[in-house]
């Protein structure tokens, strides 16, 4: 561990730079009391790095400057954690008076090597269909108001370093206006604002009096890849819009030297003599994101990829997108509400709907039910008010234990067109399942790397330590498992044709595969006593009855799977099973499965398992890492829950052992 010494509070006042500094190998120390210091830390250029930059040359220590990554969080500010920052001992990127490392890298590394052009060349593509920027405050598909191909001309903040580090002046901008209004005289200018310009905030370097028929402002919340898709050109100064521009198939006119320009993918107005070597698209986003940045995990205390950092970022952009809006939650048990709040962003508890749908009326809140207590009052209550109505159910990889047992679920889906165990109304579900088909490759590469993740970490929904049976089944012979389920479970309710009970599962079963080995797994909940759904007589019909014992190997040692609706196809699938389903459950209906029960017609998009599980497991749920309670990416979740680690709240295992006690009178808390 080496010394770092500063001069600012900024480094030991703000927890999380410390601690990404600390992972990356620096002790932070205060300036003066940085006895044997290794160098000194300046943050970027501003006015309090001086003092830094004379203690570095004064002590004769290396200057190592820092900087926000290219993709640093959702939101500004300092209460919002960096995915990675830039630490550079040579210069910064957005100087342009001197080398960087970002510089020498362009300039001097081959930047050829097939593995590193590819990873530049998904890494892109995730941006860009994630919709993920510098700050994320909002989802890709909000509509601006604006008709494609337009002239976007980018505004910056007055006094923002990179515009004086990158050789240009406020001057500079009325010259780029005036050459964009110059070169399209035909179309509409649309001057993009800076988020940070407002009345209380930062000053632009545009008023309206530059504004005339054809020359707008654009200060509406909009992605910048919506943005950037819909311009005809692109005009900028040292803005990372410009890089992220590149990135979306334009050439931008450049009036300063930001790091991107000089490479031969830029109309550049002004030239840096040290830059004369041509790039690719690929390797400046290699160069800038791949090679430059130092990405951190902080959930695990350790540095990690490009991909794990942009993973998370998208997980904790996607649950601020979901809560934009005050939630009023209804139908949650007390001992759901701690984790709900985490995932909802601190919701108001209600258990009234009509009083509920008032409050979100009165708030511009929506009203987010538990999908097994939605009730007709509620729709109700909620259309009368002009209130948004979303379901909330379980994730898919939901904990190492029960709900029934009161383990907390590490995801869940919140659903604003209905709920994935419904197929008598679309789902949000329904809807990405259908849009999967036109997923771009390095979304399918994730979800395929999911899978395999998940399948080789021997997960599934609940994760119970179970014995595994020992199989004595005669060699040769077809193995069907046939999963029972809660018979009063609403995917039952609503997703089963004329087959609706595990006897009569079992029965079908039996009578379309007279000659097979047939194993029923009764549902853990069943077993347990706490849901209905018991077969008296199902040694009768099956060849073994599996009772208490774990799910995975037996999907292993089936060929086949027969199902109403039951979670336990879907986790076939993913394993290469054949799947035989009864019922309508959400993967069924899209060719991937035999299908003998109810039709839907909307299901007519014919998916890949890739793509069903990239809606399933990525695009639908939210994830809580449950060592910290942080939103997650899937793929951090799925090593929680392999290792084990997790906080087991120690309240709701004795309230679960009492329930144990007391099966019988399950109705009262549930």
């Amino acid at each position: 561990m080496q010394k770092l010494a500063v001069y600012t509070l900024g480094f030991l006042q703000v927890p999380y730079i410390r601690k990404i500094l600390r992972i990356s190998g620096w002790k932070v120390s205060a300036g003066p009391l940085a006895f044997k210091a290794s160098a000194v830390g300046v943050w970027g250029r501003k006015p309090l790095s001086k003092r830094g930059i004379k203690a570095a040359g004064r002590r004769g220590l290396l200057l190592l400057s820092i900087e926000d990554a290219f993709l640093r969080s959702v939101l500004p500010g300092p209460k919002s954690a960096p995915a990675g920052l830039i630490l550079d001992e040579v210069g910064i990127f957005f100087d342009a008076s001197q080398p960087s490392r970002l510089e020498n890298i362009l300039n001097f590394e081959t930047l050829d090597d097939e593995n590193l052009l590819t990873r530049a060349h998904d890494g892109i593509a995730f941006l860009r269909h994630s919709g993920l920027s510098k700050y994320n405050p909002v989802p890709r598909g909000r509509a601006s108001g604006l008709t494609p191909g337009y002239v976007l001309v980018v505004d910056q903040t007055r006094g923002d370093a990179s515009i004086t580090c990158g050789g240009a002046f406020d001057h500079t901008f009325a010259t780029m206006l005036a050459k964009a209004q110059a070169d399209h005289p035909e179309k509409q200018i649309v001057i993009r604002t800076h988020p940070a310009v407002g009345p209380r905030a930062k000053q632009g370097h545009y008023e309206v009096s530059d504004l005339d028929s054809r020359t707008t402002f654009l200060d509406a919340r909009i992605n910048p890849w919506d943005l950037l898709e819909g311009a005809a050109a692109v005009y900028c100064v040292t803005s990372q819009l410009g890089f992220e521009a590149i990135l979306a198939g334009h050439k931008p006119v450049v009036f300063g030297l930001p790091f991107y320009a000089g490479w031969g993918l830029t109309n550049d107005q002004q030239k840096c003599d040290r830059r004369t070597r041509a790039l690719s698209v690929e390797q400046l986003f290699a160069a800038a994101m791949l090679r430059y940045p130092t990405w951190v995990d902080l959930s695990s205390n350790r540095l990690c990829s490009f991909e794990q950092a942009a993973q998370g970022l998208l997980a904790r952009a996607r649950q601020h997108w979901q809560n934009e809006a005050p939630t009023v939650a209804v139908g949650m048990r007390n001992w759901k509400r701690p984790q709900m709040s985490r995932f909802l962003r601190k919701p108001r508890f209600e258990n009234d709907p009509v009083k509920a749908a008032r409050i979100a009326g009165s708030q511009a809140a929506r009203v987010v039910v538990w999908a097994s207590q939605n009730s007709f009052e509620l729709q109700t209550a909620c259309a009368n008010q002009g209130v948004p109505l979303w379901q909330m159910e379980d994730g898919f990889l939901r904990s190492r234990g029960l709900g029934a047992a009161l383990t907390p679920a590490e995801s869940v889906v919140v659903d604003d067109l209905g709920i994935y165990y419904n197929p008598l109304g679309p789902s949000r579900l329904e809807k990405l399942i259908e849009a999967s088909v036109n997923l771009p490759d390095v979304a399918m590469k994730r979800a395929e790397a999911l899978v395999e993740l998940t399948t080789k970490a021997r997960l599934s929904k609940y994760n119970l330590t179970l014995p595994a049976l020992r199989l004595n089944i005669p060699a040769g012979q077809r193995v069907i498992l046939v999963p029972g389920q809660v018979e009063d479970d609403a995917s039952i309710r609503f997703g089963a044709g004329e087959v609706c009970t595990n006897l009569g599962l079992l029965k079908a079963a039996r009578a379309a595969n007279p000659e097979a080995y047939i194993i029923y797994k009764p549902h853990p909940d069943v077993e347990a006593g706490l849901r209905i759904g018991v077969v008296e007589n199902a040694a009768e019909i099956a060849d073994l009855v599996a009772n208490n014992a774990a799910i995975l190997p037996l999907i292993d040692a089936a060929h086949e799977i027969w199902t109403m609706t039951s979670l336990t196809g879907f986790e076939a699938l993913l394993r290469g099973k054949d799947v035989t389903c009864l019922g309508l459950p959400f993967y069924a209906g899209w060719g991937l499965t035999q299908d003998l029960g109810p039709a839907s017609k909307r299901r007519i998009s014919k998916p890949s398992l890739a793509g069903l599980a990239h809606a399933t497991l990525i695009d639908y749920p939210l994830y809580l890492d449950p060592t910290t309670g942080q939103p997650c990416a899937p793929e951090l979740l799925v090593e929680r829950l392999e290792s084990g680690v997790g906080k087991r709240r120690w309240r709701l295992k004795i309230l679960s052992k009492i329930q144990g006690r007391f099966a019988s009178y399950a109705h009262l808390w549930r």
